[in-house]
């Protein structure tokens, strides 16, 4: 698909905001939207920039080791710092606001990595279209006053993983992702065993070859969100057994699969949007 001018011109337009910094310190979790700005970054900024991932219990192993693999390749310096949000208070109790108390903290952790690595600014990689679901982690970029190149250049989701396609980077087609943590109802405690089980349970998935995926947890069952049209394979025989077997493997008691499909921020579904903090 041919880049439209418009396009062109926000790309333009994230490159001047990013020159315009001097410096920055990048939010980096190796998904496609932290991958664009970091490579926009560092070709503008040079050595002016580096990379902030956070070692986390609600991120897979996979992840970091892919922002790492990245980071070295692109010979950019990067910082890895222990996240620790279990520690976080009122975190494992997951309240509605429960992404603003953990998103509060890392951004506080990467503003410090970035004050003593001589970097200007601390910024993060959320977009235009991350403005139309409830994000309470929004709420602690805007209170820290963290860069959000991206979102200001208007890019959407589309728009990045075209440009990254163009670009030759790798991720332009990865699945989206987010915290693990979001995989629970809110009210529901987190814990480091839980996630797990949720991370291994989309894993295997990935293994799979299932394009977008979700493995929400509901106490001992596994809801499992995959789009439409790959329904049919996840009902073969085979592919059904084996995902119900290793699913019960690693931990689960009941495995179920959700028909209205994957979509992003399904545990929104039950909160009141109108209310400040979300409350159900």
């Amino acid at each position: 698909m041919q880049i439209l001018p418009e396009t062109q011109l926000k790309l333009e337009r994230l490159k001047q905001s990013l020159a315009a910094l001097g410096s920055a310190a990048v939010a980096f979790s190796s998904g496609v939207d932290s991958t664009f700005l970091l490579k926009i970054a560092h070709e503008v900024l040079k050595d002016k920039v580096i990379a902030v991932t956070a070692r986390s219990a609600s991120f897979p192993a996979r992840e970091l080791k892919e922002a790492e693999e990245f980071c070295r390749k692109e010979g950019i310096r990067q910082v890895v710092f222990e996240s620790k949000e279990l520690e976080l208070e009122g975190f494992s109790q997951n309240p509605p606001n429960r992404c603003y108390i953990c998103k509060k903290q890392l951004l506080l952790q990467i503003q410090s990595i970035a004050r003593e690595n001589q970097m200007s600014w601390a910024v993060e990689g959320s977009n235009a279209d991350d403005e139309g679901d409830y994000r309470p982690g929004m709420q602690a970029v805007a209170e820290l006053g963290v860069k959000s190149p991206l979102r200001e250049a208007r890019l959407t989701k589309a728009e990045i993983r075209l440009l990254s396609k163009d670009m030759g980077l790798s991720v332009w087609e990865k699945p989206s992702f987010a915290c693990l943590a979001s995989r629970f109802p809110y009210g529901e405690p987190i814990t480091a065993e839980k996630l797990a089980m949720v991370g291994q349970a989309e894993e295997l998935l990935l293994q799979l070859g299932f394009s977008q995926f979700r493995v929400r947890i509901h106490g001992a069952m596994a809801r499992i969100e995959i789009l439409p049209e790959e329904f049919l394979r996840l009902l073969q025989e085979e592919i059904r057994i084996q995902v119900t077997e290793q699913l019960r493997e690693y931990g689960f008691t009941y495995v179920s699969m959700d028909l209205t499909g994957y979509r992003t921020g399904s545990m929104n579904e039950t909160i009141d949007l109108d209310k400040p903090d979300g409350r159900m």
